[in-house]
């Protein structure tokens, strides 16, 4: 599982991968809907995953992605990095929007509600969340604006 985290962090830092992210989000589109949100890339790198349903701002209709996440206690935190591209993931916008959403962890469904951190917030547990996914640093560094921040908690 170490060798899979450590391929995982390496592919991850590689500025390329936001050229192929397209058919990475499709393959794992595929995996969740074959597992029925039991399996999906990120989790397979060992990495702890969710799959997040928000709802669309415009459209009203309920948005899946996948998203590697970092356990603080109860509490989801989800980091808007885009792969360090250069705008907000849509996610974010829409989560911003209606922070009532749903998250499929290894098959069980929670509830939970949705909040922007602080700057201050952030700054605090941005270690943590480097501890996790270190690449975060490097998404960070690719990109001249401030990744987003969620905490999300159970409703």
């Amino acid at each position: 599982m170490e060798l899979m985290r450590r391929i995982a962090r390496w592919t991850a830092s590689r500025p390329w991968l936001t050229k192929i992210r397209p058919a990475v989000v499709r393959i794992d589109k595929v995996l969740y809907k074959l597992t029925k949100g039991r399996i999906t890339l990120v989790g397979i790198a060992g990495m702890p995953s969710l799959t997040l349903t928000v709802t669309g701002r415009k459209t009203g209709v309920p948005r899946q992605i996948s998203l590697l996440y970092v356990p603080d206690g109860d509490d989801v935190l989800l980091v808007g990095s885009n792969w360090g591209g250069p705008g907000h993931p849509v996610w974010t916008v829409n989560m911003m929007a209606n922070p009532d959403v749903t998250v499929n962890i290894k098959g069980r469904t929670r509830r939970m509600k949705a909040r922007l951190l602080s700057d201050e917030e952030r700054e605090q547990i941005w270690p943590h969340l480097v501890r996790t996914w270190p690449v975060y640093n490097s998404y960070q560094s690719r990109t001249s604006r401030r990744l987003r921040v969620f905490r999300l908690t159970s409703r």
